[in-house]
């Protein structure tokens, strides 16, 4: 199964034209008329166009989507990395994530996973910052001095001179003003921000690009959940560095160090940068769905990869039969040994293999235990 021009169209919730809660935000930047979602069970909130929307949850999988009308300002998005990651790359990273599970659930296959796959964009912060400030900071020079080295060559048995170019730094006070806006600077909208990053890997943001309304088509869009005065708090010292480095452009300097400023921000300009990410779920033993997340740049998996105790019981309760019965067949054939001597070893060897397949019958239950702890580590 090929996944090219994958789109994924969700499926419709019940009266999905009846127009409540219905946000038309064409004029706020999104470009169309949107529709907010919220889960009731892990209190993710999306954005889908009208006339979408889904059962389930695409971060959870557990619970069921209900609409809101959103008290907050929805802030538009200005830039957006698309889905990039080739269909054979996505295939191959789907395929290896359902292998290699001892008795794997039974949902788990690539082919419910690709099945399942949903389009989902995480939401960064970009903010746009005026700032007046004096700064002061010490600025390094390089220069090189020539030195000479003497060595005592044991071959010649004699000394020699080396010369050696050293480079030094020459520091010198600066000082100035800074009156400039620093253009979209990123910072974490989700307060699980760090914890997906780890899972997943950092994203290319030299390949963000003007935001299209078409992009999102049939696609959920995560809302923020951090707000952007927590946000600010990453902003700043970024900006510092940022004005750090400019300082040391203007002042022609190799190095800086020592920066210092007096900043006062102006009013920031607050959009939002979304970030492309594949989910899909398999249920477990359960029956409880277990979220996969692929990077919609590099195809990296991330989920959680269990064996089934179901399954691996349901074979050592079948080797456990078969051992009863084959020792039931040995004692039979032992006692008829006395009749039919040649039917003596036969006994005592269906009996040794019961008691081989009975120790044996336990190995399905060690191999999933065994498993399912390594991949907690």
């Amino acid at each position: 199964m090929m996944l090219d021009n994958l789109t994924t169209p969700a499926p419709k919730m019940d009266d999905p034209k009846d127009g409540r809660n219905e946000m038309d935000l064409t004029d706020q930047g999104w470009g169309s008329p949107l529709q907010a979602f919220v889960c009731e069970a892990c209190d993710w909130a999306f954005l889908v166009p009208a006339g979408d929307g889904a059962a389930r949850c695409p971060h959870c999988f557990q619970g069921r989507l209900t609409r809101f009308e959103s008290p907050q300002q929805i802030h538009p998005p200005e830039l957006l990395i698309d889905f990039s990651v080739s269909s054979a790359r996505l295939e191959a990273a789907i395929r290896q994530f359902a292998q290699g599970i001892p008795f794997a659930p039974q949902d788990l296959s690539g082919e419910q996973l690709r099945k399942r796959l949903t389009r989902l964009f995480l939401p960064m912060w970009l903010v746009d910052s005026p700032v007046k400030a004096n700064w002061k900071a010490e600025a390094g020079f390089d220069y090189q001095v020539v030195s000479h080295q003497e060595k005592y060559e044991q071959n010649r048995g004699a000394w020699s001179s080396q010369q050696v170019q050293e480079t030094r730094i020459r520091w010198a006070p600066r000082l100035g003003r800074l009156d400039r806006s620093y253009l979209n600077l990123a910072a974490p909208a989700l307060e699980q921000h760090a914890q997906l990053q780890a899972q997943l890997g950092l994203f290319d943001l030299k390949q963000a690009r003007p935001y299209q309304p078409e992009k999102v088509a049939h696609s959920f869009v995560r809302l923020p959940n951090r707000s952007n005065l927590d946000a600010w708090n990453d902003v700043k010292p970024t900006l510092q560095s940022a004005a750090a480095e400019e300082c040391r452009q203007a002042s022609a300097a190799d190095h800086i160090r020592q920066f210092s400023w007096q900043p006062n921000f102006g009013t920031p300009n607050w959009t939002l940068l979304l970030l492309p990410v594949y989910s899909s779920y398999y249920l477990d033993d359960e029956g409880v769905a277990q979220q996969v997340l692929i990077h919609g740049q590099t195809g990296v998996v991330n989920g959680d990869r269990r064996a089934s105790l179901k399954r691996a019981s349901k074979t050592t309760v079948g080797l456990l039969i078969t051992a009863i019965v084959l020792f039931v067949i040995g004692l039979l054939l032992a006692t008829a040994g006395a009749l039919l001597p040649p039917a003596l070893a036969l006994g005592f060897a269906g009996i040794g293999l019961a008691f081989l397949l009975g120790f044996g019958s336990l190995t399905p239950l060690a191999v999933v235990w065994w498993f399912n702890r390594n991949q907690k580590g």
